[in-house]
């Protein structure tokens, strides 16, 4: 099946991140795949392996493309892309996790930068 070829997969992806949810399992674990669809496309990442979503280049990757592409980050590993996104353009602070959002020193950064 052509979903089981990297090869195939590969060039998918970079046309359209969204084709890594039709890619088999062990490619959804292929991490240079996964950067390649996020790359392309942030909310790819809902696709990849959970290991791969906890993955801090990864999911940096993500939210450089789509800074709400943060909503599929594995708990705990948003904590420093969201200060990241709230430095460059703060409303990725809306897709943290509520413990995030409730940081005080995180919401005014975001106040203070974008108001």
């Amino acid at each position: 099946a052509l979903r089981l070829d990297r090869e195939v997969v590969m060039e998918a992806v970079r046309q359209s991140g969204w084709a890594l949810e039709h890619a088999s399992d062990v490619l959804k674990g292929d991490r240079d795949l996964v950067l390649s669809a996020v790359r392309q496309n942030g909310w790819a990442l809902q696709f990849a392996h959970g290991a791969l979503q906890g993955d801090r280049q990864v999911a940096l990757e993500a939210a450089r493309q789509h800074g709400q592409a943060l909503r599929q980050a594995q708990p705990g590993q948003n904590g420093d892309l969201a200060w990241r996104h709230v430095e460059q353009e703060g409303t990725p602070l809306l897709c943290a996790t509520s413990a995030l959002r409730e940081d005080r020193e995180l919401v005014l950064l975001a106040v203070a930068e974008h108001g």
